[in-house]
């Protein structure tokens, strides 16, 4: 007689034995979910600069940091109508692999598997690496919804029984895959300490995305700190709202991307496909830039972790790009760049993602016909790059870009004529000097931004 079949939700029945009952709503244990898979990724794995593990999850992928994935082994059960699902960009991609994310080349791997429906629809992560193992997963009826959370070798021990279960029944060949990644794990070591560090990490988490309210009279002496802490109520509102955005966003084009590798689907649906994902990637580069500005202002630090970078080769290869993003608006790229320049140092990712914005915010309401132009000089220690605008000859359009804006906060300007939101000029000069330039604005003559050149070698970068 054959054993019945191992479900996810048998997993997150294990996963939920021991932990009391709870009252948790969907939305609320929703929230934490996400919250709980930036604070595992971000704030625990990452630090660790991991170099190998594996990763199971169910019925989307749950790992979505490009440096985890790079590394990292993973399966996935997911719906048998997502056809080849091969990216799993459902979370928050950073620049380098938003902008230049090709559909037909993502380098990310993993095994997909098919999600049945007795296994249910409830979220499931499991990360094993030699320095650490953890699951996540939410369980429960509609008024008992709670985040599980397990590090125990016990509960994971256990986990991994089922999951051999399943696979065997399922596909023996990824049970041997598995039993084989498990093998070159080696010895794991234990980390039954792991809750006294998440649990503080993803409640911090958390009352950061909800602002305080205090409806008492505050005496003379603490109005400064009140003030500083409305500040950072509007900064913690704004880093939740851009998550909030951004995931469906980057979930929504994981569900394009797997139909766009349909066989059968009519070049009409086809390229309405490829609007919607070009739509989602440009808005979430748009909303990441607003995210890394917030970060920014709630840490303040002078630099971030600047290396060499060879400008001039950058803007070449991010021309194409641009050119297709400007193109579907009737305009175009010119690219002006002196050869054989000197590197500067610079965050490549950081400046990817930031140069994309200025693009974009430089070209915003710039009607058909116009052109923009980046070009790329030396200017004595430093280099100089322009974005510079021109509009048609017969067209009197007025590109004047701070012109009516509006501060709306730390981070965020808005053009009430326009409707535009975007960076504040504060925000956008910071989030420069974060990446080793500074920017000048003049009014009718475009953006211009000075890099250093570095004095330092390759060698000496990696010594």
């Amino acid at each position: 007689m054959s054993k019945p079949l191992v479900t996810i939700e048998d997993l997150q029945k294990r996963m939920a034995q021991g932990v009391p009952l709870t009252s948790g709503s969907e939305s609320a244990v929703r929230r934490m979910w996400w919250a709980a898979l930036d604070t595992l990724q971000s704030d625990i794995l990452l630090p660790m600069n991991l170099t190998r593990g594996l990763w199971l999850s169910s019925p989307l992928p749950a790992l979505y940091e490009p440096k985890l994935l790079k590394k990292f082994q993973g399966w996935v059960w997911a719906p048998k109508d997502l056809v080849n699902l091969t990216n799993p960009s459902i979370g928050i991609l950073p620049p380098s692999q938003s902008i230049a994310m090709d559909i037909q080349n993502d380098s990310s791997d993993y095994e997909r598997l098919t999600l049945l429906e007795e296994d249910g629809n409830d979220p499931l992560l499991i990360v094993i690496t030699p320095e650490i193992q953890i699951a996540l997963a939410l369980e429960g009826k509609s008024d008992e919804r709670k985040l599980l959370m397990r590090s125990d070798p016990e509960t994971l021990s256990d986990l991994l029984t089922l999951l051999d279960n399943r696979l065997n029944t399922e596909n023996i060949e990824q049970a041997n895959n598995l039993r084989n990644a498990l093998g070159e794990m080696g010895q794991l070591k234990t980390n039954d300490d792991l809750s006294k560090v998440f649990w503080p990490l993803l409640s911090q988490r958390l009352a950061d995305i909800a602002p305080s309210l205090n409806i008492q009279t505050l005496p003379e002496n603490i109005i400064n700190d009140h003030n500083l802490n409305s500040k950072n109520s509007e900064i913690s509102l704004l880093e939740a709202l851009t998550h909030e955005i951004r995931t469906p966003l980057a979930t929504i084009r994981t569900l394009i991307r797997s139909l766009l590798r349909k066989k059968d689907l009519t070049r009409v649906v086809k390229d309405r496909l490829k609007q919607i994902d070009i739509e989602c990637t440009e808005q979430i580069d748009r909303f990441g830039l607003i995210f890394n500005a917030v970060e920014l202002e709630r840490s303040k630090p002078e630099q971030t972790n600047l290396a060499l970078t060879d400008l001039g080769k950058m803007l070449t290869m991010l021309s194409p790009v641009w050119s297709n993003q400007l193109e579907r608006k009737g305009l175009k790229l010119l690219l002006d760049i002196t050869p054989d320049l000197p590197k500067v140092l610079s965050d490549s990712e950081g400046l990817e993602l930031m140069l994309t914005g200025l693009i974009d915010r430089n070209t915003r309401g710039l009607q058909t016909g116009g052109e923009l132009t980046l070009k790329l000089r030396p200017a004595g220690q430093r280099l100089k790059l322009q974005i510079l605008t021109q509009i048609p000859a017969e067209n009197n359009q007025d590109l004047s870009d701070n012109v009516s804006n509006e501060e709306i906060g730390p981070v965020l300007s808005w053009n009430p004529a326009t409707g535009n939101l975007q960076l504040s000029q504060a925000a956008t000069q910071r989030l420069l000097k974060s990446l080793g330039g500074r920017l000048t604005n003049r009014r009718d003559s475009g953006i211009t931004i000075f890099f250093p050149i570095s004095d330092l070698k390759e060698i000496d970068m990696l010594s």
